[in-house]
């Protein structure tokens, strides 16, 4: 979450003509090599999340389209800049043009993470709360959770505006 903050001001408004500042930035260099280290934790792998119902379900669902829409997106993008910078024009084009479908697979990643902490306050409740789960799980430990996925821990600014087609 870190280095995609530290890196998202150099690409929310899209990519300027000189992409040389983004694709060797250590802040695009630290987001691109964290991303691709996201665990996908082995209870919400697509093998295992099969067996989970309710809000569990979702949760895992949402934890595992951030994971995959983040990696994806910086590298993607990454290879983009890499293929703006020294490519045959055509491929050039080609990777200016898709470019903006990375910056935004980055940007719904992190709107995805963010909405992880509702779905757990709104499974926590529906499914007894503080009183069905008792020490196993407190609502200390649920605030808490909810608190790191939220829209304002995990919601990149500025918002997207780079857009297909821009």
């Amino acid at each position: 979450m870190a280095a995609t903050k530290a890196a998202w001001p150099l690409i929310a408004n899209g990519l300027t003509d000189d992409v040389g500042g983004v694709s060797r930035s250590p802040a695009t260099a630290r987001a691109v090599a964290s991303s691709a280290r996201l665990p996908i934790p082995k209870l919400f792998s697509e093998a295992n999340a099969r067996s989970l119902t309710g809000p569990a379900s979702q949760i895992a669902g949402l934890y595992r389209s951030y994971a995959l829409l983040s990696t994806r997106g910086w590298r993607l993008l990454y290879a983009s800049l890499r293929k703006i910078e020294s490519g045959a024009p055509a491929a050039a084009r080609f990777a200016r043009a898709n470019a903006t479908l990375y910056i935004e697979s980055i940007y719904d990643a992190h709107f995805t993470l963010a909405q992880i902490g509702k779905k757990l306050m709104a499974g926590y409740e529906k499914l007894g709360g503080a009183a069905g789960f008792g020490a196993a799980l407190t609502q200390a430990q649920i605030d808490a959770l909810a608190r790191t996925y939220s829209e304002a821990s995990d919601r990149l600014h500025p918002h997207v505006a780079a857009r297909l087609g821009s």
